[in-house]
């Protein structure tokens, strides 16, 4: 296939390779259609849709994504990112709307760890006065 590009996109634990070639609008993930790999999540499928509905490539290029490591919400916003880096590989001019919508930044949030002697990250043992 000519004219492939290649991006990654990262959410939480999640990364997703995404490989973006000129067609019809058919989004491919871990050889599962969109609406399979997501099953009834609704509102994950127009996360993932989102930028290519802002740039109005919904029907111009066809999508094949792998997705490892976390959960549906975390490989949702991975395939969103590395969607968005792969059409500005595409077309440089897109990125003047991907950007101010924040599809361009990783969003960094994680889990915090768990510290010693608490039961969570922060929550503490409850404290028993008698």
């Amino acid at each position: 296939m000519a004219n492939k590009i290649y991006a990654t996109g990262r959410r939480k634990a999640s990364i997703a390779k995404v490989w973006l070639t000129p067609g019809s609008g058919k989004i491919t993930v871990n050889g599962l259609s969109l609406d399979a790999f997501l099953g009834g999540l609704e509102a994950k499928k127009l996360r993932v849709k989102q930028p290519l509905t802002l740039t109005k490539q919904d029907t111009s290029v066809d999508i094949v994504a792998t997705t490892t490591g976390g959960g549906f919400g975390g490989q949702a916003d991975a395939l969103r990112h590395g969607i968005s880096r792969a059409l500005v590989a595409f077309d440089a001019s897109l990125k003047t709307i991907l950007k101010p919508a924040g599809m361009m930044t990783r969003d960094s949030r994680t889990v915090e760890r768990k510290k010693p002697g608490k039961r969570k990250a922060r929550r503490s043992r409850q404290f028993s006065k008698r």
